[in-house]
């Protein structure tokens, strides 16, 4: 399972502690110096089941400074791909991936629902 994560992020922290409380073992990959590549993106928005737009970290100074707010609708797909690929401090963050599921930002009701062991 790879959690990935700003690390100075307060909610990054909260998910991290969260897992390590929970005792589930991830591999921690930081998302502002190793950036999810195009393909990754593309394979985990499939796996998701989500809006590409959730994708996007909304509330960050990127997003913002680009004025994503506008230019989002009028984007294909591949560009928003392209563009999310760019720069990790575009992503919505943590992520949580793993071969069955791809989680992305942290709710603990949801995380703890898909991760509850059997």
């Amino acid at each position: 399972m790879r959690f990935i994560c700003y690390p100075r992020c307060s909610t990054c922290q909260k998910a991290r502690k969260w897992l390590d409380e929970q005792g589930i073992a991830y591999t921690e990959r930081d998302i502002k110096t190793d950036n999810p590549t195009e393909q990754e993106l593309r394979d985990w928005h499939a796996r998701s089941g989500l809006p590409l737009k959730r994708f996007f970290n909304t509330s960050g100074m990127q997003y913002k400074a680009l004025g994503l707010k506008d230019a989002l609708p009028t984007m294909t797909e591949d560009e928003q791909f392209a563009l999310l690929a760019t720069d990790g401090m575009l992503v919505k963050r943590p992520l949580l991936v793993d071969e069955a599921f791809v989680l992305v930002g942290f709710k603990p009701d949801e995380w703890k629902e898909t991760l509850k062991k059997d």
